[in-house]
């Protein structure tokens, strides 16, 4: 696609160069962590804040960013997505942090965006999402659909030879939006109407009996099926136990998660769910030496060999580590000197690749597909050469394809088709 850049004259290049970000105490750079410590999402949340604090210790043993020291200010948001913006407007006004690291469901990032754009934050999420947005106050370091949920379909159909798909997920924006590409995606490759089933349940749902009875029913058509699974917080803990429970077998209707990692399945007695899957850029169990010093540092920080590393986690990790270089390069902790610094960023992330910040505020990040196995870890059956750069805006969403994000500085257009000013030579 064509990039997006326009000029808009001199009195915005102006503007642009003058300190946008917020001021901290002058020997303390502030960190927000803007994660759900209760409610549903508390049990994939609580580790992401748990590895802004390993961060925020790290860099302090190190002399800090800037000769100053890094602090966490950390707020519960408590899985209530109003209180999210609550808390970021709390975060960047009164306690004046220089970046947020938070939010896990797309629907708490929705309600936190104008906040952000309004005050002029930083904020880095670390959370595979649906795409379909782009914001210069957002670097967005999980997987677009195009890093996770097309590969995992597509590896479906080419080694598993599915032919019926169920689309399950919890009832918010983020598995609506991923299934309305889906079912863009499949019907794009032959795959009829009446071979898809689509099913959303509220957060926290827990009697799944019939559900997973009507997923046994449509598995008996004669083609094989599949589950690709949206399902988000604890839902996915009697969801999985009830698949046991029905005798729901990989090797008959397997499922591919796109929220389920190795915190998540920490609750769970995985071995009635062997061969089960999930499409992440990241596992605890990849082989090579930054992944080996980055469960190192986790376990030596939390105090116990027992908890697992996850992709999110991973994610998290990135951002921080972009985060600071870009801080070190802009010399400052200002929020358009650091943004303009993001870009082209470049980290040797525990997957074993390196990954690279785009203009568009996205990754660039190799995709993995994992099976789970007794231990509750995953052993990767499939994943790409190399790392695979994100695609905000869907090509299998009509409105979408024609779009493009590109934040190049001084002048950036996310959300359009057309530039908005043009400028000879630019």
């Amino acid at each position: 696609m064509k990039s997006l850049r326009a000029v808009a004259g001199a009195g915005v290049v102006a503007a642009a160069t003058l300190w946008g970000g917020v001021a901290q105490a002058a020997d303390t750079i502030k960190v927000g962590v803007l994660h759900s410590l209760s409610g549903t999402m508390a049990i994939s949340e609580t580790t992401l804040k748990d590895t802004v604090l390993m961060m925020v210790d790290d860099i302090n043993k190190k002399g800090g960013l800037l000769g100053k020291k890094v602090e966490a200010v950390v707020v519960d948001p408590a899985s209530n997505w109003p209180l999210f913006a609550e808390k970021a407007r709390e975060l960047l006004a009164k306690e004046k942090v220089s970046v947020v690291f938070g939010c896990w469901t797309s629907v708490s990032r929705k309600s936190v965006l104008p906040v952000f754009e309004e005050l002029n934050g930083l904020l880095f999420y670390p959370v595979q999402y649906e795409g379909e947005e782009s914001s210069r106050n957002v670097f967005y370091t999980g997987a677009a659909p195009n890093q996770q949920a097309i590969p995992a379909v597509e590896y479906l159909m080419s080694e598993e030879k599915v032919e019926r798909w169920v689309l399950a997920g919890t009832d918010y924006v983020y598995p609506r939006t991923t299934n309305k590409i889906l079912e863009s995606f499949l019907k794009s490759k032959g795959v009829k109407a009446e071979d898809i089933m689509i099913n959303y349940t509220p957060f926290g749902h827990s009697d799944w009996q019939t559900i997973v009875a009507d997923i046994k029913k449509f598995g008996t058509g004669g083609k094989k099926t599949a589950v690709v699974s949206t399902i988000n917080g604890d839902a996915n803990v009697p969801f999985y136990k009830e698949l046991a429970n029905q005798g729901v077998k990989a090797t008959d209707i397997p499922v591919v998660a796109f929220s389920v990692g190795e915190e998540e399945l920490a609750g769970i007695d995985t071995k009635p769910l062997l061969g089960h899957l999930a499409a992440w850029n990241y596992f605890q169990s990849v082989k090579n030496p930054t992944n080996e010093a980055f469960i190192k540092k986790w376990h030596e920080f939390i105090k116990s060999a027992k908890r697992v590393t996850n992709d999110p986690m991973e994610a998290t990790y990135i951002g921080f580590k972009m985060w600071t270089q870009a801080v070190q390069q802009a010399g400052s902790t200002d929020v358009d000197a650091v943004r303009q610094a993001m870009y082209g960023q470049k980290v040797m992330a525990p997957s074993g690749f390196e990954s690279v910040m785009n203009t568009n505020n996205h990754l660039s990040k190799p995709v993995m597909i994992g099976e789970i196995q007794a231990d509750g870890q995953f052993q990767i059956v499939w994943q790409t050469k190399g790392p695979v750069k994100a695609d905000a805006w869907s090509d299998f969403i009509p409105e979408s394809a024609k779009l493009n994000a590109d934040w190049t500085y001084p002048w950036v257009c996310g959300n359009c088709a057309e530039p908005k000013y043009k400028a000879a030579g630019f």
